[in-house]
């Protein structure tokens, strides 16, 4: 029998200072603040442990904001309100977002005790110059100091983040940071570009530049689109030399230490977002939890369901399948439709370099893939952009590089 399984998303919107190119949910707090922020995640937690008690949860993964901001305490008691709600698995990945600057040996010590065994430290770029241009609270001195902490309490699974595409940034410079951080060996690193959001300042300072680099033309600041695309055909070099795997468009690691969670989130398994903003797939409904602080606090003082009826806009007539989550914590429901789980099934599984296989797709949507896609799979392997070995579907290298234009053929 198959168990169920569900991973949790845990949100700590809280951070020192908002980063300059963020458009993520998150701001500043003081201590009061995060203390009832937590007091009503723990209700939050207490409530869906009682809904989704049957399942077993192989990965948790606490994001932000700045997790790490928070005082060690309240995280530990976070995981412990977990691990008494839900059936964690005795080997389930756990994972904390860090920034430089933010953690100490004690917090460490007592994420270790709390059962974290994976970080991933936000460091973006080992110049610090781009660093002040992001707007980010640390130095690279700063960033080594919380690596060698984070090794010396005995963390043995570590993700590092890196930005490319920054304003100013060439390829050498990109690469002095790429190599300072292999030499460090970290299991796993996510490099991945930075994207001009709208209401960030970034937006405002850049935004004529990044249209255009979208449309191949020359730019003032921003590197331009040759210049991302030498970058990131070098990131894949430099890494797979280095011995990391390419798994994803984004993201590299060491055998063994693809992120599990991620990897969760690419071939659709049920997961559940918990705190402010979240977002949640539980048997193909996507929710989404309110964005607004005094809301959610409330919300969770008072946590009772709420119908499909009253998500579903005018002339909408769809209701879930199986098990229904919604609770007045979430603004928002979408009910997927068999259509959109297959777009779905797709264009987040083919960001895996495994790709999806036809044996998968039949079993979730009892038909063959090519019954639904046969004229798309024969254009896009015409092109060269698709690969399909031994009942698998994945990027060519070139469908990688042109990753948006083939996932855009998958919606029907």
């Amino acid at each position: 029998m198959n168990e169920k399984k569900l991973e949790l998303y845990i949100h700590i919107p809280f951070c020192v200072k908002k980063c300059d190119y963020c458009d993520f949910l998150s701001f500043p707090a003081d201590s009061n603040t995060q203390i009832r922020y937590v007091h009503a995640l723990l209700q939050e937690i207490r409530y869906y442990g009682n809904l989704l008690g049957d399942y077993h949860v192989p990965t948790i993964y606490i994001g932000g904001g700045t997790p790490s901001w928070l005082e060690e305490n309240l995280i530990y008691t976070v995981l412990q309100q977990v691990a008494s709600s839900f059936h964690v698995e005795a080997d389930a990945e756990i994972s904390i977002e860090c920034n430089p600057g933010t953690v100490t040996a004690k917090k460490l010590n007592v994420y270790q005790s709390a059962g974290i065994n994976r970080l991933s430290i936000g460091l973006q770029s080992t110049n610090n110059e781009e660093l002040k241009a992001l707007g980010r609270i640390h130095t690279c001195d700063q960033f080594l100091k919380t690596y060698e902490l984070a090794r010396n309490a005995g963390f043995e699974n570590i993700n590092i983040d890196l930005m490319s595409g920054l304003p100013y940034q060439t390829l050498d410079k990109f690469l002095e940071s790429l190599q300072t951080v292999i030499r460090l060996k970290p299991e796993h690193i996510s490099a991945y570009s930075l994207i001009i959001e709208k209401g960030t300042p970034f937006y405002e300072r850049y935004k004529f530049d990044a249209v255009k680099q979208e449309a191949g033309l020359h730019t003032e600041i921003l590197p331009d689109e040759d210049e991302v695309y030498r970058i990131y055909k070098a990131t894949q070099d430099v890494l797979k030399q280095a011995g990391y795997r390419q798994y994803e468009i984004s993201n590299f690691a060491q055998p063994g230490y693809a992120c599990r969670h991620n990897i969760g989130y690419w071939t659709r398994e049920n997961y559940l977002g918990l705190g402010l903003g979240a977002s949640s797939l539980v048997e193909n409904v996507r929710y989404t939890n309110t964005r607004q602080l005094y809301a959610y606090g409330e919300f969770c003082d008072h946590l009772q369901e709420k119908s499909p009826a009253e998500f579903l806009k005018d002339g909408e007539h769809a209701v879930p399948e199986d098990l229904w989550i919604g609770s007045c914590v979430q603004e928002q429901a979408q009910i997927l439709t068999r259509k959109e789980q297959m777009e779905e099934f797709m264009f987040l599984g083919l960001r895996m370099n495994e790709g999806v296989t036809r044996a998968a797709f039949e079993q979730s949507f009892g038909v063959p893939i090519e019954a639904v896609y046969l004229e798309t799979l024969r254009k896009l392997k015409e092109q060269g952009l698709l690969q399909m070995v031994a009942g698998r579907i994945a990027l060519t290298d070139k469908g990688m590089d042109l990753a948006n234009y083939v996932m855009a053929k998958f919606l029907l």
